[in-house]
Parts: C-alpha cells; sequence; structure tokens
C-alpha cells in the first residue's frame, strides 16, 4: 500500500558556513511567513520543524538566504523499474 505526501524542500543559507540546511516541510507558506514574522519582529530564533519532527534553531541574524522549491508528491511504498 502506498501514501502520497506533499512535500516542498527549503534551504536556508548561513553566514559564515558554506553548507546549507536542506530540510522538506508540509507547508512552506507558514514558514515563510513565521520567516517573515522572525526578521519584521526582530527575533533572535527561528525554530524550524520538519515533516519527520526533526527540530533545528536557526539564529536570524545568520540566515542569509531562504529557497523554497515548488512542492513536490512523495509516493510511499515500494517501486520497481525495468
Amino acid at each position: 500500500m502506498s501514501s502520497d505526501k506533499n512535500t516542498t524542500r527549503v534551504k536556508f543559507g548561513l553566514a559564515d558556513t558554506a553548507s546549507e540546511l536542506d530540510i522538506d516541510v508540509e507547508d512552506a507558506d507558514a514558514l515563510v511567513a513565521q520567516f517573515q514574522k522572525a526578521v519584521d519582529g526582530a527575533e533572535s530564533i527561528l525554530w524550524i520543524t520538519e515533516e519527520d519532527g526533526h527540530r533545528h534553531g536557526l539564529v536570524v541574524s545568520k540566515i542569509v538566504y531562504m529557497d523554497v522549491e515548488a512542492e513536490r508528491t512523495e509516493r510511499g511504498g515500494i517501486g520497481f523499474s525495468a
């Protein structure tokens, strides 16, 4: 049995590091709004919860960019190809 789950990949570029934080979220629009609210409200930490429940605390002043990819559907289950 397979299940469909819509997720969106979001990447954060962080200052002082060459790496990115690359996460999958179920509601990218809510995350964008949360990020904008943190920036506008001068909050110091942005807490993000991934679809699997993993939490990240990002220092808002160290976020250089946020890249939101198009929504995609992940299909659970097993796939075979020839």
